[in-house]
């Protein structure tokens, strides 16, 4: 008996700095990605850009071996066939080994079928930046599952966002990742 209390107390020892140290996720929100126990994600309350709290991923390990990302799942709705812009405020601090950037996918309705798909690793954030609007257009097809969205970090450093918004442009606004087209010229004749 005592030798269970001894093990049972020094668990809590262990438990209760990680507990006090761990970060709450936003309500709705999840952690993800391919390194995901790489980085620390959270709601931060000291750092704002409005609002009372914004959300933050950083990068907690000496060595990285792929990306973080704070991310969260929806129904297309009322997106379905039209051009969408996602958008929020960004700020970064110290990415010097990796980068940065909002993410958003477009799933189908078959298991991996990505039908648009934007990162912003053409255009990835590094190095320490203040607030500044970013922002993803994709079209959601008519035929789209779900919608998948972020902030990822591959790397060093921290990043912040807030105030996410989603919104129907027009077809003129120009579309800033990949989206699905049918296979073509698969003979090379063309």
């Amino acid at each position: 008996m005592i030798m269970k209390l001894k093990v049972a107390s020094l668990v809590w020892m262990v438990l209760i700095p990680v507990l006090a140290f761990a970060a709450e996720l936003p309500a709705g929100w999840i952690k993800a990605g391919s390194h995901p126990a790489e980085y620390d994600m959270g709601v931060d309350t000291a750092n704002r850009h409005e609002g009372r709290a914004i959300a933050f991923v950083k990068g907690t390990a000496t060595e990285f071996h792929g990306f973080g990302t704070l991310m969260q799942m929806a129904t297309p709705g009322e997106y379905r066939g039209k051009r969408v812009r996602f958008s929020a405020y960004v700020k970064s601090e110290k990415v010097q080994s990796g980068w940065a950037g909002l993410w958003f996918r477009i799933d189908g309705a078959k298991s991996g079928e990505v039908l648009g798909f934007d990162n912003m690793q053409q255009r990835p954030l590094k190095g320490t930046t203040d607030w500044k609007r970013v922002d993803i257009v994709l079209d959601v097809p008519e035929n789209a599952a779900a919608l998948a969205y972020g902030i990822l970090l591959a790397g060093d450093g921290q990043v912040w966002m807030d105030d996410l918004k989603f919104e129907v442009v027009k077809p003129d606004v120009p579309v800033s990742g990949v989206t699905s087209s049918p296979p073509r010229n698969l003979n090379f004749e063309k």
